[in-house]
């Protein structure tokens, strides 16, 4: 009797970037080639969307080499896209499948024609549900597939996720950004500065860069006597989706921090307000444009913009300055706290995979922490940031928010 063919494993990243996509990939690789050398790697291009068109690259033993160099990169080595192959209009629109073709299917063919036993991938719920899908119509039809994921979102939001790869080196890399956007206080009396950072439903990477920020601040030494001081550089207020917000209150204390200081700065998340700011721009009749998942594009909304209205007049500045850290902090390479992450998650991937155990690796907040394959059944997306939690409590008495 002939000996059975060993698996052949693909991995694809998917969605919006985070710092982890590139050291993720090198993991799985170096895993593979440490504990199952004979398992033939490829890659699709540029996520589901490489998937629908066939357009994938073999992982060659140069490459498997070389695959720690990728824990220096941001970005993703196999490119990403916001490609949803459920919504099969959307692929019809972007030209992946033809007219009355289900892109389930055609993604089907494909992974069975390229031999495929494994996908591993990479990115945030949806990404993880859509495989989850793709596994079942392929068993459905009478082939298995083991789908093994690794959760990718820069908002920490994946339930019941406890920590999403990238999300701390988000964190970190937006606070070393505002430490120098916070000098333009400097540049124009009562100036205000608005820092939005990413975060639809989720306040989360918010906090968390408002927290890794201070440590930078407070690792400056401030010369006396100079406009250059802690009060120049701190933060002001942190506005979150999960808190509510009296913009009058609001406008009244910023005014009175604008007097005594001569500036004012906020941390924004690109979701605070948002329910408010669609439902103001729909009843004027603007259609907002949404992405292949349904979600409004929030590059379209500028909701830091939108902060900025609301307070600029009233708090009195002469300048105002509205920044973004997001897409450079998304793009870092992973620091120490999450390449730890990514190697214990990356690690079990590869043996849930070999053991053909599914789901999405993570510690499982329902399950006390555990690093587990977290079912798919029970992932969804829009996981809440808890702002009672002691920290952000202590953050917001700093700004004078409680």
């Amino acid at each position: 009797m002939p000996a059975a063919r060993p698996p052949k494993a693909a991995m694809l990243t998917s969605g919006g970037l985070a710092p982890c996509l590139s050291s993720a990939v090198g993991g799985l690789i170096e895993r593979y080639s440490e504990i199952a050398p004979d398992v033939e790697l490829v890659c699709y291009v540029s996520g589901y969307q490489g998937l629908l068109r066939g357009d994938k690259l073999a992982v060659t033993g140069s490459m498997r080499e070389k695959a720690p160099l990728l824990h220096r990169f941001g970005g993703s080595p196999i490119g990403n896209s916001r490609v949803k192959i459920t919504n099969a209009k959307d692929c019809v629109k972007r030209g992946l499948v033809k007219d009355g073709e289900n892109p389930l299917e055609i993604a089907s063919r494909q992974l069975i024609a390229d031999g495929i036993t494994i996908l591993h991938t990479i990115g945030g719920d949806d990404t993880s549900t859509q495989a989850a899908e793709l596994a079942a119509y392929l068993k459905a039809n009478g082939h298995d597939l083991t789908v093994v994921g690794l959760p990718k979102t820069v908002d920490n939001d994946i339930v019941p996720v406890k920590q999403s790869l990238g999300a701390w080196t988000a964190a970190e890399a937006g606070a070393r950004y505002f430490d120098n956007v916070s000098n333009e206080q400097s540049a124009n009396p009562r100036t205000f500065v608005v820092h939005e950072v990413m975060g639809r439903h989720c306040g989360w990477l918010t906090a968390a860069t408002a927290l890794a920020y201070q440590p930078i601040v407070e690792g400056h030494r401030f010369p006396d006597g100079f406009l250059m001081s802690r009060a120049l550089k701190d933060i002001d207020a942190i506005y979150v989706p999960e808190l509510a917000l009296d913009i009058e209150a609001e406008t009244e204390r910023l005014r009175k921090r604008m007097e005594k200081v001569g500036s004012a700065t906020i941390f924004v998340s690109e979701g605070a307000g948002i329910d408010a700011i669609v439902a103001e721009r729909e009843a004027a009749g603007i259609e907002l444009a949404r992405d292949a998942f349904g979600h409004v594009k929030l590059d379209t909304i500028n909701v830091g913009d939108w902060f900025a209205k609301q307070f600029a007049k009233g708090i009195g500045a002469e300048k105002t300055l509205v920044q973004k850290s997001g897409y450079y902090a998304r793009s870092a390479a992973a620091n120490i706290d999450d390449l730890r992450l990514i190697k214990g998650m990356a690690d079990l991937a590869v043996q849930s995979a070999l053991d053909g155990v599914p789901g999405l690796i993570g510690h499982d907040e329902e399950k006390g922490g555990r690093l587990r394959a977290i079912e798919f059944t029970r992932i969804k997306g829009g996981k809440p940031f808890d702002p009672a939690v002691g920290w952000f409590e202590d953050l917001l008495k700093r700004t004078g928010q409680k």
